[in-house]
């Protein structure tokens, strides 16, 4: 696949994968990038104390659908290191304040780039950001409303905007998949079209030479006199 192409693709991707449509109160990211060959890029994610981050990858595109993943503390200590795989889930728990290092290495192949999607999840302290602050400002109702407190309805809440998250990344990752499965369709398919075409064309030259073969061996040019 050309770079065009897959500039194409990347684009097509961001739509999909763009961090603007993170919302909630987990601190998610998506991002689809192209990673040149022979070069190595690190992206740094904050994380809070005692939290959790999940990181998940996929080679989409590239010749080997294969790179090298690492994530480094911010003490600058190698925490997960995975060679020449085209996807992986991987969560640091728990995790500590600072800057983290995510690293995608493809120095081993030196002429196709790699379109590598990846997603990075965070939570804080109780797997949760933000904590009970969105309900600061509310107080429990005097007397009982409908048999229901407050606290139920924070924890139905609380519940359902966890699945829903949870929802909306399983989908993510899924069009991930999609994505990378067509990609190897349409490659298939070239290489087969490709290697058709080639074998017709050696099957009618061969037809050609074999035709002039035999009628060279009939061909008589004695002159026959009368």
């Amino acid at each position: 696949m050309t770079l065009p192409r897959r500039l194409v693709l990347a684009l097509i991707l961001g739509c999909y994968f763009s961090p603007a449509r993170c919302s909630g109160r987990s601190l998610d990211s998506e991002f689809t990038y192209i990673l040149p060959p022979g070069t190595s890029e690190c992206f740094y994610q904050s994380a809070l104390n005692n939290g959790t981050m999940e990181v998940e990858y996929q080679v989409i595109a590239g010749a080997g659908m294969d790179v090298n993943f690492n994530i480094l503390s911010p003490h600058g200590i190698s925490l997960i290191f995975e060679a020449r795989r085209s996807d992986g889930v991987h969560v640091v728990e728990p995790t500590v304040e600072g800057d983290y290092q995510i690293c995608f290495d493809n120095t081993f192949s030196h002429f196709s780039e790699k379109l590598v999607f990846f997603e990075i999840i965070i939570e804080g302290r109780g797997g949760d950001v933000g904590g009970d602050d969105e309900w600061a400002g509310l107080d429990e109702p005097q007397g009982n409303l409908v048999e229901y407190k407050l606290d139920d309805i924070r924890e139905s809440m609380d519940s359902l905007h966890k699945r829903l998250e949870r929802s909306r990344q399983m989908q993510v990752v899924l069009r991930a998949f999609e994505a990378r499965d067509r990609n190897l369709l349409e490659d298939n398919l070239w290489r087969v079209s490709f290697w058709s075409c080639a074998s017709v064309l050696v099957m009618m030259c061969v037809a050609l030479t074999q035709v002039y073969t035999v009628r060279k061996l009939f061909d008589d040019k004695r002159r026959v006199y009368t």
